[in-house]
């Protein structure tokens, strides 16, 4: 098998004593041998106070552990200092964040970027304006044209956030695919979407962003990678050169699963490099 070279994405407990916390990813990622590991815990800028601050009365919230993602995200990147200090010699920590829907709460977004503890930033867009992420959705109820502009809308934010947004990395461009072709096996052609997509691409390539390899889809119904290997080709033939690989690992037993296949799809796609940061500075490993 080959050697797994880094895990550019993936996420902890919320709880220091968790059989998954910080401290049990960095653990397992050393014993993975990863030359480089990235911790990048969620922080939905647009959920980045407590549910009270949104609704009042908590009743009438279903589910109240996605707010307050400000403080939970600033506790992890100072944990992540700490824990690059205790794991230094045996792994090199990205102290890193996933910053979701940054153009939904522009002064956030700012505040956490502007952090300068953070090696890393994965923008990601996992919910439109005024609908719940997709994650919640039900497909099964949608017509085709209704994922159809779903989808259209979710491209159109995610380029709007690519143009604006301070982040490094965009992450799992094709995450609603997830849902819509794996968990409720709608068709999805995404030549549809093509010009989008390659306005994203050329919109990050120009502002000197990359794209990442988000592995996770391997180990799910779906199937392949987000997004998959004529996406990532694309931006490849655009010019795009900056590109990370990561698991998205919740638990240290997802820690670096479909790396090696995600760095063969990267060397198919023509890449012979894969990036990763240090003090938001693309640093690149030979693959």
């Amino acid at each position: 098998m080959e050697k797994i070279l880094l895990d550019m994405h993936t996420h902890s407990s919320f709880s220091p004593d968790a059989e998954d916390s910080a401290e049990a990813m960095c653990l397992r990622a050393s014993e993975l041998g990863l030359s480089v590991y990235a911790l990048t815990d969620h922080c939905d800028v647009n959920f980045w106070h407590p549910a009270e601050h949104y609704f009042g009365n908590m009743e009438d919230v279903i589910d109240a552990m996605m707010y307050g993602s400000g403080k939970y995200a600033l506790d992890s990147i100072t944990e992540q200092v700490s824990l690059r200090e205790k794991f230094r010699g045996k792994l090199d920590i990205i102290v890193g964040v996933e910053m979701g829907q940054p153009m939904q709460d522009k002064e956030r977004a700012q505040e956490l970027s502007g952090d300068d503890r953070i090696d890393f930033i994965i923008g990601s867009h996992h919910m439109n304006v005024g609908v719940d992420d997709f994650y919640y959705l039900d497909y099964g109820k949608m017509s085709d044209a209704e994922i159809s502009s779903l989808l259209n809308d979710c491209f159109m934010q995610t380029l709007d956030m690519c143009r604006y947004s301070n982040f490094d990395v965009l992450g799992h461009l094709t995450y609603p695919l997830r849902y819509i072709c794996g968990e409720y096996g709608r068709e999805v052609d995404l030549g549809a979407y093509e010009e989008i997509i390659r306005e994203i691409f050329k919109t990050l390539i120009s502002r000197g962003k990359g794209i990442e390899i988000n592995t996770s889809g391997l180990r799910q119904k779906y199937g392949r990678t987000f997004p998959d290997f004529v996406t990532v080709k694309l931006y490849r033939e655009l010019g795009g050169e900056i590109l990370t690989i990561g698991s998205d690992a919740h638990r240290t037993g997802d820690l670096g699963k479909g790396i090696p296949d995600g760095i063969e799809l990267a060397k198919a796609a023509g890449f012979e490099y894969v990036s990763y940061f240090k003090k938001r500075e693309a640093q690149f490993l030979k693959l």
